[in-house]
């Protein structure tokens, strides 16, 4: 049972990252106005942030589990789960509350960011963030790649004929 939820917890992860990175927040730029579209597009991402931050501690919690019950599968699993989460606490928690704080001080002083004094130092936050959206997606297809296909119950048998082994 711990496989499945596993599995079901890196498909709302990965699933969710994909789609708003890159199918939602494209979209929303293209058909709204920039102020607009960025307000939305943030709201999701961090959205997207508590997402990777829950998914993220129960998918490690989950590996190290299974790795205990015998499914070596889930050992190199887990620095992939670290990686995203890492790219997750800096990408959201770290880099956005700055991003936020240049767009509500350009909005207060009556312009959006990209027409303020704040247009550099957001743009290069903007980058470095995307850089870090990017590897945890990249992090995310090769959890989703890497996943055990079908589960190791040879390990959990044998588990389990140990355990009968002692009771008799």
């Amino acid at each position: 049972m711990p496989h499945r939820f596993f599995r079901l917890l890196t498909v709302v992860w990965v699933g969710s990252l994909l789609t708003i990175g890159y199918a939602v927040a494209p979209v929303l730029f293209t058909t709204l106005d920039r102020v607009t579209a960025g307000e939305i597009a943030a709201h999701l991402f961090r959205i997207q942030g508590v997402i990777g931050v829950v998914c993220g501690i129960l998918l490690l919690g989950l590996a190290n589990l299974l790795v205990r019950r015998g499914s070596d599968a889930y050992r190199r699993l887990r620095w992939l789960i670290v990686g995203m989460l890492v790219c997750v606490l800096v990408g959201y928690f770290a880099l956005q509350p700055f991003m936020n704080a240049m767009r509500v001080a350009a909005l207060e002083a009556g312009s959006d960011v990209g027409h303020s004094v704040y247009a550099t130092r957001f743009g290069i936050l903007h980058g470095v963030s995307s850089l870090f959206y990017l590897i945890e997606s990249l992090l995310g297809l090769a959890l989703v790649w890497l996943l055990p296909g079908n589960v190791d119950v040879t390990a959990e048998e044998g588990s389990a004929r140990k355990i009968e082994r002692r009771l008799v």
